[in-house]
């Protein structure tokens, strides 16, 4: 591997960070029956935690595991596409039965499949061709139901469905299907923690009190200093002691932002010489040129109090009660009403956080852009 430092999907064992409490808890919860939510701010790793579950030989090769990640999704329809196509993804590698038992139980889109020179399928359908997203879904989970393995499930950003139109519907649809669904365990990942407490912790709601949660925070400073530390020395590279703590105090230690910047500067440091803070400062200035063109397109979309807003919240860093007078006055900012406004819409567009009573700017690169840029 040319940088092991993977700002994107899983990678195997070596490349990934500590986790090794919350990897043991998860798979031993999902292998003893127990659906799970997993609930933590997003780029901290829930994905990668999933991906290393599913590694562990303990469910490698003894179960079919399924991740499907609906951020995108705005409708059932979407939502029970991207299962399909998750599903189907998932079982081609391992023969031409094990694909065609899938494909047979979907009876309502079996003629819209498409396959590639080597026979294998294609999942091409666009949105139109599921005319009955209800009944697909249902035999997606009748596939389940009866499938030759015990399954693992995993939906990742699950609170998107409370954006859909039927939202409540698709609850507790779902909740339906998974009471019925004996051979397969669901962990649902969210990053949305107010949306996420909701379905699960509501009374009134169908998922209520139907799984364990686990919380991600950060991995400890100590766990990531020494991750990177050997990777550095794997590859003949060195790392001064200082500069994992320069960026994981920079990024909060989110998980995401902490690999990018190491990436770069790995890429950055010769075979043989010692990266350094001055390097790693370097490197993140180096990132926020490649992205400048990017941030400075977002922040022309938005108005012109929506901008005074997310700079002033770049600049506190963690903003507290950003209507009263005193956040108001220090920013020259309009009234608190023009202020909640200015949040609602970028709250909206995720250019901000709330958490605990604390806004952030969501994206930390973005934030610093912000500072260097127009401060």
């Amino acid at each position: 591997m040319t940088n092991p430092f993977i700002t994107k999907g899983y990678a195997g064992p070596d490349y990934f960070c500590d986790r090794e409490k919350e990897t043991q808890d998860l798979t031993n919860l999902l292998l003893n029956g127990n659906n799970m939510a997993i609930i933590s701010p997003r780029r901290l790793g829930k994905t990668e935690l999933i991906c290393h579950c599913f590694a562990q030989p303990a469910i490698r090769g003894h179960y079919h595991t399924f991740l499907v990640d609906i951020y995108s999704t705005t409708s059932l329809r979407d939502f029970v596409n991207l299962f399909g196509q998750a599903i189907l993804e998932e079982l081609k590698p391992k023969g031409r039965k094990v694909w065609e038992r899938f494909i047979s139980s979907l009876k309502s889109l079996q003629a819209q499949f498409s396959f590639d020179f080597n026979g294998n399928p294609v999942w091409s359908l666009g949105l139109g061709n599921i005319d009955n997203p209800s009944l697909t879904l249902q035999e997606i989970f009748q596939y389940l139901r009866d499938t030759d393995r015990p399954c693992i499930v995993a939906i990742d950003e699950f609170q998107q469905i409370t954006r859909y139109p039927d939202g409540a519907n698709v609850e507790a649809a779902l909740r339906t299907h998974i009471q019925h669904c004996t051979n397969a365990t669901f962990l649902f990942a969210g990053s949305k923690r107010h949306l996420m407490g909701e379905i699960f912790t509501s009374p009134s709601r169908p998922f209520y009190q139907s799984v364990l949660t686990m919380g991600l925070g950060p991995i400890p400073l100590e766990k990531y200093a020494q991750f990177a530390k050997r990777l550095f020395d794997d590859y003949g590279k060195e790392l001064a002691d200082d500069v994992a703590p320069l960026v994981y105090e920079r990024f909060r230690g989110i998980t995401s932002y902490l690999q990018r910047v190491m990436n770069v500067l790995f890429l950055r440091t010769a075979h043989g010489q010692t990266a350094t803070t001055e390097m790693a400062e370097e490197s993140i200035e180096y990132i926020l040129d490649l992205l400048s063109e990017n941030y400075e397109t977002l922040y022309s979309q938005m108005t012109e109090r929506q901008r005074m807003v997310l700079h002033a919240i770049a600049t506190e860093g963690d903003a507290t009660n950003i209507t009263g007078g005193a956040f108001i006055k220090r920013h020259h900012l309009w009234s608190p009403s023009s202020v909640q406004s200015a949040v609602k819409g970028l709250m909206e567009k995720d250019h901000i956080t709330a958490d605990n009573g604390k806004y952030r700017v969501y994206d930390e690169f973005f934030g610093l852009w912000l500072k260097r840029e127009k401060g």
